[in-house]
């Protein structure tokens, strides 16, 4: 099921259910590095009670994907991101992880004489409690496949320790994903017919890592609406929630297609 909302968030979360959503997955505005059809109305007075809102919803289990950034002003990184993510866990939510999005290569705004180029952004795991549902990725090529296993663990006294299965089982060809994630921007013209989309990639490896076939998707700055194509595409649920009548249209195409 599919279901579309056109206006503010913080008014049309009121009309979702406690405890019915299994997984966010959304990118906020980054302070004030995009204006968004000058529809921007961005700060605490906002991204709190969304994310008191986002505990709400959430189910026991549930998890919220939150990909986020911080504005330089005055040479100074703003520091909202880390804010954000203390003030879920004052809601209630768990920090399940500190995923990096490394984009690649240079896409922003900045002083290159004074500091090295930002490529990265910041992707949060908040947890409602423990986990339910976690299908990891296992696809990083490991270049000692065939070998026997040799790792070592270091434990709190600073002595090594051999780790399960050493001189036992052979490495297989995949590993498990690391937590650093290297995506290049969407670059298609059909993925960047908003200002800050994120690449189809990224929803898609989130929806499928957090979530199960059935579940219900949320993303309440549903923008062009990548979280909400890549969640019909993979037999999830999903609501989206916009407030800009022409990217609100957009996410209704897009989505509409991937059914």
């Amino acid at each position: 099921m599919i279901t579309l909302l056109k206006g503010d968030c913080l008014e049309r979360m009121k009309e979702i259910p406690d405890g019915s959503i299994d997984l966010t997955v959304t990118s906020p505005p980054y302070d004030n590095l995009r204006t968004y059809k000058d529809s921007l109305d961005w700060g605490e007075h906002v991204w709190k009670p969304v994310l008191a809102e986002l505990f709400r919803v959430t189910k026991d289990g549930g998890v919220v994907v939150w990909v986020v950034g911080d504005a330089t002003i005055k040479g100074s990184e703003t520091g909202t991101s880390f804010k954000q993510a203390l003030y879920a866990m004052d809601c209630g939510f768990n920090l399940h992880d500190t995923m990096i999005w490394n984009k690649g290569n240079f896409t922003a705004v900045g002083a290159l004489k004074t500091r090295y180029a930002q490529v990265f952004e910041y992707m949060f795991i908040f947890s409602k409690g423990s986990i339910s549902s976690f299908n990891p990725l296992k696809d990083r090529k490991n270049k000692h496949f065939g070998d026997k296993y040799h790792n070592t663990i270091r434990q709190a006294d600073g002595s090594m320790k051999d780790g399960h299965g050493k001189g036992k089982k052979h490495i297989k060809e995949y590993g498990q994903r690391h937590n650093v994630w290297l995506m290049p921007p969407a670059k298609s013209k059909q993925d960047r017919l908003h200002p800050a989309p994120f690449p189809p990639s990224l929803a898609n490896d989130h929806i499928v890592s957090w979530s199960n076939e059935g579940d219900t998707v949320l993303d309440p700055f549903m923008g062009s609406g990548t979280t909400g194509k890549m969640a019909a595409a993979n037999g999830r649920s999903f609501i989206g929630i916009e407030k800009v009548d022409e990217y609100f249209e957009i996410a209704e195409e897009r989505i509409g297609g991937a059914k």
